[in-house]
């Protein structure tokens, strides 16, 4: 494992290769807070049903919680699931409405299309990005590890690194091996795992999860969501998720304040607590991370990969 000066694993990987750097990453009440995973539908599109269908999901839900909570901007994770086939195009409404609030990242290809790893994707993603004028997308993945070597996915990740695209993928740490040699190849591509990239904190020793995740912090355009407490510990409603509280620790050991970026989940996150805990669970629980630190984790890193103006 490479490590620096400073001794922490995989600190020699870590570079900033994106954006405006640090500016945006002010302190105090002038913090500025960016939700890295986020969604907003038209229709609920989860079992059971709940009495608001067509109202707990929409955007004003996601923006009302963002204001009470000081949260400047959301990145909206498109999922064209249940009841939702055109939900990339309602995002697109959604950022138009509120253009210095929200960015989109469009489902393209996700693992519920019947598009799935289907020749073509290399356009479908091109065409996706001048559609919606993408910073980033979204690739939902099952278990089919070896499309990341195909020439299908060469062209795919060929487009994201030409119209220089954020990767947000979701992924279990099966994928690790295949994900660090795809980054590798594409190293201006910043690969964003979703919810600290699938691991568990009950997985018992030797924890080979984890030490797949771990390992990837050697490629340094591999970058993690620190969003999900609820699916990383035993008790999805435990706030405030001490038990992963080793698996935070790992993370920042590992990746450095440099490449994580903190997410909520909302909507989705309310089967399991509130917006406020899904920020505080990390503002205020993960207190051994400096608070300098957490300030780039909140929302400056995530600016940096986006290239926001300072």
């Amino acid at each position: 494992m490479a490590s620096s000066a400073t001794g922490k694993p995989g600190a020699a990987a870590q570079v900033i290769p994106r954006g405006v750097g640090p500016k945006l990453c002010r302190t105090g009440d002038n913090l500025v807070i960016i939700d890295s995973h986020t969604h907003a539908w038209e229709r609920w599109p989860y079992s059971p049903e709940v009495p608001d269908l067509e109202g707990r999901g929409r955007v004003e839900q996601l923006l009302w919680e963002m204001d009470r909570f000081k949260v400047d901007r959301a990145v909206i994770v498109c999922a064209r699931i249940e009841h939702n086939p055109k939900n990339n195009d309602y995002v697109l409404e959604c950022v138009r409405r509120y253009p210095t609030r929200l960015i989109q990242f469009a489902d393209v290809d996700c693992s519920w299309t019947e598009t799935y790893h289907t020749p073509g994707a290399a356009a479908r993603l091109a065409e996706a990005a001048e559609k919606y004028q993408l910073k980033g997308f979204t690739h939902y993945l099952k278990s089919d590890t070896e499309w990341f070597e195909t020439p299908e996915a060469e062209k795919f990740f060929q487009v994201a690194a030409e119209k220089r695209l954020i990767a947000s993928l979701a992924l279990s740490p099966l994928w690790m091996p295949a994900l660090r040699k795809l980054a590798r190849r594409f190293p201006t591509v910043p690969f964003l795992c979703h919810h600290m990239a699938g691991v568990k904190a009950a997985e018992p020793d030797p924890r080979p999860n984890m030490e797949e995740v771990l390992r990837s912090s050697e490629v340094p355009n591999i970058h993690i969501k620190m969003s999900g407490f609820h699916y990383v510990s035993s008790q999805a409603w435990e706030y405030p998720y001490s038990e992963s509280a080793w698996v935070v620790r790992k993370l920042y050991e590992y990746y450095g304040p440099e490449r994580l970026c903190w997410g909520s989940d909302y909507p989705v996150v309310r089967f399991s607590m509130t917006y406020q805990h899904a920020l505080e669970a990390f503002r205020t629980h993960c207190g051994f991370i400096p608070e300098h630190d957490r300030t780039r984790i909140l929302g400056g890193n995530l600016a940096r990969l986006l290239m926001l103006p300072a």
